[in-house]
């Protein structure tokens, strides 16, 4: 990419995507084409393929899902796994149509087995089955990775995948019911504190070991997968699939809660709800690749869940 390439990212004003366009902001990348849902809805087919005839991108960034925790997951089965697929078939489609010069697939860790050896490789995937929960929405990302990896081998296409582990960060998804859990836990400690409540109920044993990485980083390892990692490194040198980005740490739910409850300044008990689900046991990317190939976060967690809390406060005022 040039500073002057027109690059459409799709998803632009959700936690990733507004990420990236703060990272290509930042630098230099000026000629930048964003669409709400409203002017363009990428499950509509037709809407997609007009869109991309009329805007003609160099480059795509797919940041546009469906997504959300445990609960949304289990919940909206079946709109998970459709509208996903929807969203990435016709991007990745409308953009083979139109030569677009690289398109960059951005999916999730939970495309792994539930049982799969840990840290996850990236020829992990497709080992054995899914943890249930999020299944629809796996089957959904794994479907975008082999479409691009397919599009590259059938048709030479410079397309890439990538796979995060889990992001939090500024534009995050704090509802109760549809955000992933640190938002959540974000909101619960934040409310409970307000209410002066003595406890907050936690889903699950709190073993589950989970990893996380602040979507600034992830921005910036996305930028840096565009300008330096083309398909045939990856599909060809490589001999996989996408890239695992995170941050090779992990931390229990437990102690997350702790380290939560202690930035927001909460000082009541954690009870533990053990009739909710667990989820995975463990979830830690292998992120060898990624630092093979130039790139390592840089933001620490507590440091980062700070900058996210004083984040949310600010927007729980403005919103007030």
């Amino acid at each position: 990419m040039n500073k002057g390439s027109k690059i459409y990212v799709a998803g632009h004003d959700g936690l990733v995507g507004s990420a990236i366009i703060r990272n290509l902001d930042s630098n230099g990348y000026k000629n930048i084409i964003t669409k709400t849902f409203a002017e363009l809805n990428l499950i509509k087919q037709a809407e997609v393929e007009n869109f991309f005839e009329e805007s003609q991108p160099d480059y795509v960034i797919d940041a546009a899902a469906k997504v959300g925790g445990i609960m949304a997951n289990n919940i909206y089965r079946g709109q998970f796994i459709y509208e996903n697929m929807m969203i990435q078939n016709n991007l990745i489609h409308a953009a083979h149509i139109h030569e677009v010069k690289k398109f960059l697939f951005l999916g999730s860790s939970c495309i792994y087995p539930k049982n799969a050896p840990q840290p996850m490789r990236e020829e992990y995937l497709l080992t054995d089955t899914l943890e249930f929960t999020n299944e629809p929405y796996a089957i959904a990302k794994i479907a975008g990775i082999k479409m691009c990896e397919n599009y590259y081998k059938q048709y030479g296409d410079n397309y890439i995948s990538v796979m995060p582990t889990n992001l939090y960060g500024f534009n995050d998804n704090f509802d109760l019911v549809n955000s992933h859990v640190l938002p959540a836990f974000i909101r619960k400690f934040h409310e409970a504190k307000i209410a002066k409540r003595d406890f907050v109920e936690i889903w699950g044993s709190g073993k589950p070991m989970r990893e996380f990485l602040h979507v600034d980083d992830m921005a910036a390892a996305c930028i840096h997968i565009m300008e330096n990692i083309d398909a045939k490194q990856l599909y060809d040198e490589q001999k996989i699939s996408h890239i695992n980005i995170g941050t090779g740490q992990e931390i229990s739910i437990n102690d997350l809660a702790l380290l939560v409850r202690e930035i927001v300044g909460f000082d009541g008990k954690l009870v533990y709800d053990s009739s909710k689900p667990d989820g995975t046991a463990r979830k830690l990317l292998d992120v060898s690749r990624l630092s093979e190939m130039g790139w390592r976060p840089k933001v620490l967690l507590a440091e980062g869940i700070r900058a996210t809390y004083e984040w949310f406060m600010k927007s729980e005022n403005i919103r007030r």
